[in-house]
């Protein structure tokens, strides 16, 4: 069965993170995608590299750098994530390629700007753009959400959800375009809700004092009797009201679920509950009833949850290794990994030379 993207043709030029997991994305929903990198290869990679072969080329061996042009030059879009002036210098900058290309490129600065040519990582963008000082606890220091904001929410996906939106402008018009997909863009935008709770009057606080940063006690952690930990997202009153009850807890002691006075109070009560009991038979008794509660899994333990079991939204790869299925669920031309052909068979079947660049 096609994917979506079937048709569709894309070079990525190598490199870590953000820039692969949009490949992979595009790759999921059926286009043919060729990875350009060092001649040694990607590495161990895993699932972050399924789907698309790897072509091994020097760029600065003329025959090399033929061979890129070439498949460049059969591309409907080309995919890198190298600091601005890089694919310049190699000659394979947007202004030396077709003008039907799609040109999609990963920075974590963005093309232009004070900081274009610095180095960063994720940790760096969260901390320009306000994130990662707005995800802490009170009094404590921040604490980076591995790299999820950054290189995969704020970079990757917005990535490919730019260069889907080019395509679809590229259909209409029959002109390519660049994409510049920012870390630091796409990390902002992913905080658009905070802005406007602030903008609302909704964010007073410092971190970890406000309603949805472990300041207040419906929506936070809590550590059971064997050392696990039960997640409390009960915002809405009728929830709360239910964790109250499951907990054991008076709601005339505990008083107005929105007064912020309360709130250190009320989490100290909260949590002394929780710790009489087990993770498992917490979930066992919130199971049965809706309010927003859920053990805290370990990634070993996802592997093995019946919901996502039930969904496989966990698949694992031809060595056992589990790893996330495709998303999200097209129910017309879904969305599916797919297997990796040697890089000959795609330089074959794009009509590419070795060697030999645009004819």
């Amino acid at each position: 069965m096609n994917g979506p993207l079937t048709g569709v043709r894309v070079v990525e030029f190598g490199g870590l993170g953000p820039a692969p997991f949009a490949s992979m994305l595009l790759a999921d929903a059926g286009a043919d995608v060729v990875r350009v990198d060092r001649p040694g290869g990607p590495g161990d990679g895993g699932a972050l590299l399924r789907g698309r072969p790897w072509i091994g080329l020097d760029l600065k061996d003329g025959a090399d750098l033929a061979t890129a042009r070439g498949l460049v030059a059969r591309a409907d879009v080309l995919l890198e994530g190298f600091r601005p002036g890089v694919m310049e210098r190699l000659g394979l900058g947007p202004e030396s390629c077709h003008a039907g290309l799609v040109y999609g490129r990963m920075t974590g600065w963005g093309q232009d700007g004070p900081r274009a040519h610095q180095p960063g990582h994720d940790i760096n963008y969260l901390a320009l753009t306000g994130a990662l000082r707005s995800i802490a606890r009170r009094g404590k220091a921040p604490v980076p959400p591995l790299n999820l904001v950054g290189d995969y929410g704020g970079g990757g996906m917005l990535l490919a959800f730019g260069v889907l939106a080019a395509l679809l402008e590229r259909g209409r018009t029959g002109r390519g375009q660049v994409v510049d997909a920012a870390m630091v863009d796409g990390v902002s935008l992913l905080m658009t809700g905070i802005w406007s709770r602030a903008a609302q009057g909704r964010w007073p606080g410092e971190p970890g004092t406000n309603d949805i940063d472990t300041g207040a006690p419906f929506y936070d952690v809590y550590a059971t009797a064997d050392g696990e930990y039960m997640a409390v997202g009960s915002i809405e009153p009728q929830f709360w009201h239910r964790v109250l009850d499951g907990l054991g807890l008076d709601p005339q002691v505990v008083g107005d679920q929105w007064d912020r006075a309360r709130w250190p109070e009320v989490k100290r009560l909260v949590a002394a509950a929780f710790a009489t009991r087990t993770r498992s038979e917490w979930t066992d008794r919130f199971d049965r009833v809706d309010a927003c509660v859920t053990p805290v899994l370990s990634m070993r333990e996802a592997a093995a949850d019946p919901h996502l079991a039930a969904r496989a939204t966990l698949v694992r790869d031809a060595d056992g290794h589990p790893g996330p299925a495709p998303a999200p669920r097209l129910s017309g031309t879904p969305l599916r990994t797919r297997p990796t052909d040697p890089a000959e068979d795609v330089l074959g079947r794009w009509g590419v030379a070795v060697g030999v660049g645009a004819s």
